[in-house]
């Protein structure tokens, strides 16, 4: 594998993946404490530190070893949970919905502004590559990142929202997935189901709202 290519697109999504990890968590606690719990706010997790998010496993080893195994083919990685205790919500399942909701909302912001940067540059003329591929780069980091995390199935936010938006017999039948919710995740990763019926959809519908929403800025441009 040509190590200069691997620097180099570590140098690109290093930064759009910090943001797109950091504001993601950073937004489930502050939801979570503006509709009652103050867990992650008293353990220091409503920060914009990313140092606070990353697993050195799930966010750095294991996207790492996958990438050299699969030669870019696939990767996968996960950052540190923010703590949420939904029975200190006011309205515990319904607030549940919001508190899951606010991890790939702020996803969809930043590919919002990636892409409004991407347009702002290549309007102004500036063609470093470096740059524009950047702001590509933080598109679709946090457009797969919000895709992926809607998923309906615990632990993922899909699941959460999903267990906020049932009747209580079927919440229940659904929330005791969650201890093997993340084995069955990998494996319909692994096997293709996710990308093929989920991500790739909702990839698609996204980036075309996306380009709808900025139609006006690309005229401008």
């Amino acid at each position: 594998m040509d190590t200069s290519l691997l620097i180099q697109k570590v140098l690109i999504y290093a930064l759009p993946v910090l943001f797109a990890i950091t504001l993601h968590e950073a937004a489930h606690g502050y939801a979570a404490r503006h509709f009652g719990d103050n867990t992650a706010w008293m353990m220091g997790r409503i920060t914009l530190n990313p140092l606070k998010h990353i697993d050195p496993i799930g966010t750095v080893l294991m996207p790492i070893l996958l990438y050299f195994a699969t030669s870019g083919a696939f990767l996968f990685g996960y950052a540190k949970p923010v703590p949420v205790r939904f029975d200190q919500l006011r309205h515990p399942k319904r607030d549940m919905v919001w508190v899951a909701l606010a991890g790939p909302g702020a996803n969809l912001f930043q590919a919002f502004l990636w892409a409004i940067l991407l347009y702002l540059l290549t309007g102004l003329g500036i063609d470093e590559r470096f740059f524009l591929e950047m702001c590509r780069a933080g598109v679709l980091t946090n457009v797969v990142m919000m895709v992926f995390n809607l998923f309906p199935l615990p632990p993922l936010d899909g699941g959460r929202i999903l267990v906020g938006l049932l009747p209580w017999r079927a919440a229940y039948a659904v929330s005791r997935v969650e201890p093997w919710g993340f084995f069955i995740v990998m494996a319909l990763v692994i096997t293709g189901v996710v990308s093929n019926l989920w991500m790739r959809p909702l990839m698609g519908l996204t980036y075309s709202l996306i380009e709808v929403v900025l139609y006006p800025i690309s005229l401008l441009f």
